[in-house]
């Protein structure tokens, strides 16, 4: 598998196998680093660790949506509201976890329910079946 390709390359499909594969890999990392960013500073730095990952985790599920041939433009909100949330976290306007901000609510709740939606779309259902303008069908035999 092509790691370099898989984290930082927005063109091409890949498969559900190599999404959930990759999600996975990036939820480790992910976790390990929030962990140690956590301990170290708290919140503030967790949120920038997060946005560091932003740009893999983008260029995944951009993949996959080609796979699906959807359009890039609900990743694009999705991981905008990621990184709206991440700032306020970052410039402490996020309320607590006890009192969070109604801005952090109003952007959180549909938020959850879009990454639902997306994990169900890029993680369960079958790519385009042959190929599409993105390429070939990734799971096809040659």
């Amino acid at each position: 598998m092509d790691w370099a390709y898989l984290f930082s390359s927005f063109e091409g499909r890949i498969s559900r196998q190599t999404f959930w594969i990759g999600v996975a890999i990036l939820v480790v990392a992910e976790l390990a680093a929030y962990l140690i960013a956590e301990a170290l500073q708290g919140d503030r730095l967790s949120a920038i660790v997060d946005l560091a990952f932003i740009y893999p985790e983008f260029a995944v599920a951009v993949k996959r949506t080609h796979d699906r041939d959807l359009p890039v433009w609900i990743l694009v909100v999705f991981f905008g509201g990621e990184a709206v949330l991440d700032l306020l976290t970052v410039l402490e306007l996020s309320g607590t976890m006890d009192q969070p901000s109604l801005l952090s609510l109003v952007i959180a709740v549909p938020f959850t329910v879009l990454l639902v939606a997306l994990l169900i779309e890029l993680g369960f259902r079958r790519g385009t079946v042959g190929p599409n303008q993105y390429g070939p069908d990734p799971v096809a035999t040659p």
